[in-house]
């Protein structure tokens, strides 16, 4: 009798975690399929940008040794027949399917696509990297977007000399509590940052920008950090998704049209009430994506999830850092760690993401994620969680 297939679209955190973790059994046979033959690390890729990191590893460092790992993209997905679709023009049959699509940036801003470059993606930062190595280093950058992807590349640039400008919508970082918020202002600008709020860019156009109130500004090299969405792939074959292209799941992140799909990391929206797209959420949903596809191998219910935030690590430069700590619930308290210490955290923090990766390859159910009791009180509240269809094939 063969092995039940379980396939995993997307290489990123939450799949590699969700692919190691169901190394657990010996006897399913696992498929990663990934379209770069290397691990990002994406919460390096500012350092790719301002060229102090790589921001690779080899999927041998994090990748257990009977995942295999085929480097392709998906077309398409039919959840009837238990197939994908390769962009090689292969098909792949599969016996459950874990969605780690992840998320990439996204605007609608007219000129945007056309005229700004993103940093959400292994080759968007280094084309990025490219231009700017091409620019004059005196030549005005703007960053749009005041959210930690912004304020890192802001800060990235600005401590390497570039004259930086970062628009930073509505409010910067509002995520964040006003304490922190602060600590993130004064480090900005005392490394040069120039920082532009209560304003949105309302388009983008070569060698400007121009902001809804009708300024506009100068910009050699804009960078478009503000706004993410999952790829169309789960919306284009049929699938239940939210607003951003997120898979709409049960509590235990198995889809509501299909209990042989579960979505983990930034492509899941649990009862459609999404975690903050991170690599802190990611690392906590892929293992327990994994534990969910093995419950339904042997038979079994799988577990609500529950993750819960400690903080927001935001470094600025390489010197400087921000660690604003949350409740479980992600929503931002006073305390605050900040400076050198704090920056001393994130990159502890970013090589810990790393060796977790690979402890769970060598060792799978190593992984852990903290509880936020408190969610299961907002799920009932919001109420926006439909019946989980069953497809009518036996599990």
């Amino acid at each position: 009798m063969s092995k039940p297939h379980v396939v995993v679209i997307g290489g990123g955190y939450a799949g590699v975690m969700a692919a190691n973790r169901l190394t657990k059994r010996d006897d399913v046979a696992i498929t990663l399929v990934n379209p770069r033959d290397h691990f990002v690390e994406r919460i390096r890729l500012h350092q790719l940008v301002a060229g102090s990191s790589e921001a690779v590893v080899a999927y041998a460092d994090v990748l257990g040794e009977r995942v295999r790992l085929v480097v392709d993209t998906v077309g398409s997905i039919d959840a009837g027949a238990r197939t994908i679709a390769l962009g090689s023009g292969q098909e792949m049959t599969y016996d459950y399917l874990v969605y780690a699509v992840g998320s990439a940036g996204t605007t609608q801003v007219p000129g945007a696509a056309e005229h700004a470059y993103g940093v959400t993606t292994y080759e968007e930062a280094t084309r990025l990297r490219s231009v700017l190595d091409a620019a004059p280093a005196d030549a005005p950058v703007i960053v749009v977007g005041g959210g930690p992807t912004g304020i890192e590349v802001a800060s990235e640039l600005a401590e390497a000399g570039r004259n930086v400008t970062l628009i930073g919508g509505d409010r910067l970082g509002p995520w964040l509590h006003e304490k922190g918020r602060a600590v993130v202002e004064r480090d900005l600008r005392r490394l040069g940052v120039g920082i532009v709020e209560g304003t949105r860019v309302a388009e983008v156009m070569a060698g400007r920008v121009r902001l809804d109130n009708g300024r506009e500004l100068t910009s050699e090299v804009t960078i478009w950090t503000a706004g993410f969405a999952a790829p169309d792939l789960a919306r284009a074959s049929g699938l239940t998704t939210d607003e951003l292209g997120r898979l709409i799941t049960d509590e235990t992140l198995t889809s509501v049209d299909d209990h042989r799909i579960v979505a983990t990391g930034d492509a899941a929206a649990p009862s459609g009430l999404a975690y903050r797209m991170s690599c802190q959420a990611a690392n906590q949903l892929g293992p327990l994506a994994g534990e969910t596809v093995l419950a339904r191998l042997a038979g079994a219910t799988p577990e609500p999830v529950s993750i819960g935030f400690v903080g927001q690590c935001i470094s600025i430069g390489r010197d400087l850092g921000l660690v604003n700590f949350s409740h479980r619930d992600d929503s931002a308290v006073g305390a605050r760690l900040r400076g050198t210490p704090a920056a001393k955290v994130k990159e502890l923090v970013c090589r810990s993401t790393v060796w977790a990766l690979g402890m769970e390859a060598r060792r799978p159910g190593s992984a852990f994620s903290f509880k936020d009791r408190s969610r299961a009180g907002r799920v009932q509240a919001a109420a926006v969680t439909p019946p989980l269809k069953e497809s009518g094939l036996s599990r």
